[in-house]
């Protein structure tokens, strides 16, 4: 049974191709600014920097980390996790699934 976990809530982001392999693009989801990318799957994440409010969707990717482009700080876009200066800091991570009619993101 299930009791207690909660229900996933799947919400249309955008369109199948609207985010090019490789790449992220920022959505606002609830009031939420949420980076999604498109790297062996896609993942979303909080798109803001912990450092200086930067969005880390434009940001470069390598493997499974994005590059700030304000300063270079590095996300694991699968964790959340930051990888640089400052132990223990983790962004939200988001479930993200391409159905047939959409991204659907799990908020």
């Amino acid at each position: 049974s299930n009791l207690g976990l909660k229900n996933m809530v799947w919400k249309k982001i955008a369109e199948k191709d609207a985010i090019p392999q490789g790449q992220g693009k920022e959505f606002s989801v609830d009031g939420k600014r949420i980076a999604i990318f498109n790297q062996d799957g896609f993942h979303g994440l909080d798109s803001i920097c912990v450092h200086q409010d930067g969005s880390l969707a434009p940001g470069k990717l390598e493997g499974d980390i994005v590059e700030c482009p304000l300063h270079f700080w590095h996300y694991n876009i699968k964790t959340g996790d930051l990888l640089d200066y400052i132990k223990g800091v983790k962004l939200k991570t988001y479930k993200v699934e391409a159905k047939s009619d959409g991204l659907f993101i799990d908020v």
